[in-house]
């Protein structure tokens, strides 16, 4: 679990990391080197969730990657699906990071919502929907391995 207070905004437990996947953990179904790693490195703390539409059909490969197994997101009201998945394991306690449109109800959601700027892009609902964009997954991640960050950031 993450505990932080945020002057001007209050506490924040965080206990979820809920994320996309094609687009903000992986490029055209492919995972950059060391990112598994990285999302290994949080398991101590966050229980760590990935939704997915598997665009490019390689989330089999993704999941064996992350010793993981992602939520795959039906067709047809993608946003709503990812937003409902974060209401029901508690929205109070998720971080979410995403970058796609269908991304912005969950980040919106979320106790605390990150974008990032990716390659295929960033929606600009889902940025307004966010409360920081980062350049990248790597930048992102570092926030919840140094938190201090998320303080100076958000504090009012």
């Amino acid at each position: 679990m993450l505990e932080l207070t945020i002057p001007g905004r209050g506490e924040l437990r965080i206990e979820h990391l809920v994320t996309d996947v094609n687009g903000t953990l992986a490029l055209d179904g492919i995972l950059p080197d060391g990112l598994a790693k990285r999302i290994g490195l949080l398991r101590d703390r966050l229980q760590i969730h990935l939704l997915t539409a598997d665009t490019h059909g390689r989330q089999s490969v993704i999941d064996a990657q992350l010793n993981l197994v992602a939520v795959r997101i039906k067709g047809g009201n993608e946003a709503q699906q990812k937003a409902d998945y974060v209401k029901n394991i508690g929205a109070d306690s998720v971080v979410a990071i995403g970058q796609g449109a269908n991304d912005a109800l969950m980040l919106k959601e979320a106790a605390l919502g990150i974008c990032i700027l990716s390659k295929e892009g960033l929606a600009t609902e889902t940025l307004l929907a966010a409360d920081l964009l980062v350049p990248d997954i790597f930048s992102a991640l570092d926030l919840l391995e140094k938190p201090l960050r998320l303080i100076a950031s958000l504090r009012k």
